[in-house]
């Protein structure tokens, strides 16, 4: 499908649409349409009709869209953001579904390990049952679902990729403020009862062109994809202390019984990948390679 396609990429200018956008040129599409939230609403029912036409009007080669678009202020979520939060990442999916269903467009709809309770022994499966504890979790978990329906309802071509943690050189994220953190002075304390798997977006959105290019071939579904092997935050943390080559041991431990959140976190957020590496997609490399990498590319640099 290489150079035959046309790609539509939501939510542009976020930390992952931003290398969505450098990784499907790099993958030789030619065809990019880089809207962020500013320039297309995805709440707009009219705006995503007309995006999602123009975007595979004129040459003839399969559309595909990837929805990277999503209301991700967690605490937030809880309070004032909550009509927002079902908006984005529950009404704005459906919307995009059914636009694509009419253009015969595929769908990409990016999601999150908050969809499950994180209280299960071993990596969550894509089949393992969800339970969000959280509004962002729910409303997202409610976009999941709009996008599969569209697949049983309307024959409709569509995937659902769940991933976590995810941190870029664009915006706030842990990891950058961890960076920003390790050049003071002073302890950190970093909650050690979380388990992850801390993503790259720049490798995420490879394994997200890979899947675009080979969706002609893939069956609907939902995959999990995330930088290999897993750590804690706090794991994390020391780690990026390590990278910038600040003292790790000034990063200290504690549960998340000491640091509350509005929002209540997964305890296990390990997704498990088997899936993705069936469908004979590139599994992403281990998340302390790829944050060594990120490091090497500035993404930690203040």
């Amino acid at each position: 499908m290489k150079g035959q396609l046309s790609l539509l990429i939501t939510g542009a200018a976020g930390q992952l649409g931003r290398d969505l956008a450098v990784a499907a040129a790099r993958a030789g599409i030619t065809r990019i349409h880089i809207p962020g939230s500013a320039e297309l609403d995805i709440t707009d029912p009219v705006a995503v009709s007309e995006a999602v036409a123009f975007a595979s009007a004129g040459s003839g080669a399969p559309l595909v869209v990837i929805n990277a678009a999503a209301y991700t202020a967690v605490d937030a979520a809880e309070g004032a953001g909550a009509a927002r939060a079902q908006a984005v990442n529950a009404e704005g999916p459906a919307i995009l579904a059914r636009a694509c269903a009419a253009h015969r467009a595929h769908l990409v709809q990016v999601s999150t390990d908050y969809v499950f309770a994180g209280e299960s022994v071993g990596p969550n499966r894509v089949d393992d049952p969800t339970l969000p504890r959280s509004v962002y979790g729910r409303t997202k978990l409610a976009g999941e679902h709009a996008v599969l329906s569209a697949v049983s309802s309307w024959g409709s071509r569509a995937h659902v990729v769940r991933t976590a943690w995810l941190y870029s050189a664009h915006g706030g994220n842990f990891v950058r403020t961890m960076a920003a953190l390790a050049r003071g002075g002073g302890t950190v304390r970093v909650v050690d009862d979380q388990h992850g798997n801390p993503t790259w977006t720049a490798d995420l959105a490879e394994g997200l062109i890979a899947l675009t290019l080979a969706a002609d071939r893939m069956p609907p579904g939902v995959l999990h994809c995330v930088n290999a092997s897993a750590t804690t935050w706090f794991g994390l943390a020391q780690a990026v202390f390590t990278e910038i080559g600040a003292d790790p041991e000034r990063v200290v431990p504690c549960s998340t019984a000491e640091f509350p959140r509005p929002a209540p976190r997964p305890a296990n957020s390990v997704l498990d990948t088997a899936g993705w590496a069936a469908a004979g997609l590139p599994e992403l490399r281990h998340w302390r390679h790829a944050l060594h990498a990120a490091a090497t590319a500035g993404v930690l640099a203040g």
